[in-house]
């Protein structure tokens, strides 16, 4: 009933499984098929050596038992072989569509993605739970049905002979790979459950802690990072020595019932199979055959008892929804068409206790404009930024691209915007490929011309592979100021009209943020910039700054000017600057 119940509102598994239900039914087929030509073998082969020993007045007698041997040897094997790859290529067909489908829906939600899930969860779906759909079928669905098949099968055969010796093997069976398993499966829940919880909890502690790494490091505790997490291995360890147990001593019992079944075959053959030469003959036969079947009866309780790990999986892909957009008719903006952006009396917040709240902001922000957003910490500068980008939508209010509610552009937004933050992100491939992000469609001179534009020739000319240079895991190849104009020159090759700039020099020296906001506005002069910044060097190089504060606008205009009219923003720029008001 808990299968039933797992499946009933499943909308990850059950579409799949319908898609390629062609596949799964051969697969079963090839299984039995696989199961029948095993047991065939050992009986035909036993019959051949019974018979031989019984001196058949005709070889022919044997001849054709011989040639079943072979038939069913060869057999086994290939049924066997086709059975195992029909079941992985249904397996990997499905993980395959599953794993598209949860990048698709991560990708769809990633707005929100720190607010919906950690890291660690999204590992352990990852690594963890596609993977174990994948092990469901392959070690206990298929082995399962197999086993049934089999055991149905070989009952209603055996009562053609005699029913009560029909259903006493079934009944046996039953026991062997029911009611067995269903213990199995109760008494490791809970051991399996909580192994599945520690998993999911090393997942979370290490990735806190690999990313937080240097912090460790700095503060000199190596002992207690490398400590912080062997109380929960241990536990997993222990955990699994139980489990581990525990399979000995059901394997063990799982052995003795067969015996059993093999002792009701022995009784059977001898009181019904030996009235003469002929039924004498099958005697060794078919209890060489019944012995084939324990490779095929003992492995249903194993795939019983991972369950909850499978329907925990199951589960947790069935909480992973997409984010309902609910956009409107989309409608495609040329980027040479852009004019302008609008905010009309904007109100947003997270929730009602969060601190961020957005509260009547407006702006206009024409092309080619240049504009920085300045602010304390915490008071929703970057929320601003994705309003802007149409990742978050206000309460009330409204956000206009030229005429269109931004809202309208999502499925094209990236060819009027384009984003450069704090902690770009470089994958792990050459220069060339990491710029090359940004618009897949041009040539390699195209690349090396944005990367001189950002002031990089000279450095990768230097470099042994040049632009082939490998930039590490997450540029460590680079220094941050070099990351960030690697980051820019993709948004150059990217040409959107648009640029938001999220605080990209946060934890640069001061001499790298100067030449590195001189290069910034020198090569996007002829873009519309955005720009979230905590201070205000540089501030120079924009043609309107907005000062946020306390959920308002304390003071915006063009910062000459702001310095020439108003003392606070002369004096918050002198102290940024490290200058005295005497001098």
């Amino acid at each position: 009933m808990n299968f039933f119940k797992t499946f009933k509102h499943d909308t990850w598994v059950k579409p799949y499984v319908k898609q390629y239900k062609g596949l799964l039914i051969s697969v079963l087929i090839l299984g039995f098929l696989t199961v029948f030509s095993a047991t065939a073998l050992m009986f035909t082969a036993g019959y051949t050596i019974d018979k031989a020993a019984t001196h058949p007045y005709n070889i022919l007698l044997i001849y054709v038992p011989i040639i079943l041997t072979r038939g069913f040897g060869i057999g086994r094997p290939v049924f066997k072989y086709i059975e195992r790859l029909r079941s992985h290529n249904w397996v990997l067909k499905i993980t395959s569509d599953l794993r598209t489908r949860l990048y698709k829906t991560l990708e769809s939600d990633a707005s929100f993605f720190n607010e919906r899930h950690k890291t660690g969860d999204i590992m352990g779906l990852l690594s963890e739970d596609i993977n174990h759909l994948q092990d469901l079928y392959l070690r206990t669905v298929f082995p399962t049905v197999i086993a049934y098949i089999v055991a149905i099968i070989g009952s209603l055969a055996l009562g053609v002979f005699n029913p009560s010796f029909g259903f006493f093997v079934l009944l046996l069976c039953v026991i062997e790979i029911v009611i067995v398993p269903l213990v199995s499966v109760s008494i490791e829940s809970a051991r399996r459950e909580r192994q599945k919880a520690l998993k999911s909890d090393l997942y979370t502690k290490l990735t806190d802690n690999v990313l937080g790494v240097d912090d460790w490091v700095i503060s000199g505790r190596e002992k207690d990072f490398k400590d912080l997490s062997a109380k929960t291995i241990s536990e997993l360890d222990s955990s699994k020595n139980k489990s581990k147990a525990f399979r000995r001593y059901r394997d063990f019992i799982l052995q003795v019932l067969f015996t059993g079944i093999v002792v009701v075959f022995i009784i059977f053959t001898n009181l019904k199979m030996t009235n003469g030469q002929e039924q004498a003959n099958f005697v060794a036969a078919l209890v060489l055959a019944v012995l084939q079947l324990s490779d095929t009866f003992v492995p249903v309780s194993q795939g019983f008892e991972e369950w909850p790990q499978y329907r925990d999986s199951i589960e947790r892909l069935n909480t992973v929804k997409p984010v309902d957009q609910n956009l409107p008719e989309q409608v495609e903006l040329a980027p040479e068409d852009f004019n302008g952006i609008e905010l009309n009396h904007v109100n947003f917040e997270y929730a009602s206790d969060s601190p961020i709240l957005i509260k009547d902001f407006s702006q206009k922000i024409t092309k080619g404009e240049k504009l920085a957003l300045l602010g304390p910490s915490g008071i929703g500068k970057t929320t601003i930024l994705q309003l802007i980008l149409g990742d978050l939508v206000p309460q009330s209010g409204e956000i206009k691209v030229n005429d269109l509610n931004v809202q309208q552009i999502q499925e094209k937004r990236e060819t009027i915007f384009s984003v450069l933050n704090q902690n770009p992100f470089l994958f792990n491939t050459t220069v060339m490929n990491n710029v090359r992000l940004g618009n897949e469609d041009k040539s390699d001179a195209e690349v090396k011309q944005a990367l001189a534009r950002v002031g990089l020739k000279d450095l990768i000319d230097s470099l042994p592979d040049k632009y082939n240079t490998l930039v590490g895991e997450n540029g460590s190849r680079f220094s941050g100021g070099e990351q960030e104009r690697i980051a820019l020159a993709r948004i150059l090759l990217q040409d959107a009209p648009v640029v938001l700039l999220d605080e990209p020099t946060v934890g640069l020296d001061p001499i790298t943020e100067n030449d590195l906001l001189e290069t910034f506005f020198d090569v996007l002069q002829d873009k519309t910039i955005i720009w979230v910044t905590h201070h205000l060097q540089g501030v120079k190089h924009v043609d309107h700054v907005v000062f946020v504060n306390d959920e308002k606008i304390e003071m915006q205009g063009d910062p000459r000017d702001l310095y020439k009219t108003n003392a606070h923003f002369k004096e918050l720029y002198e102290m940024d600057q490290g200058l005295t008001s005497e001098s």
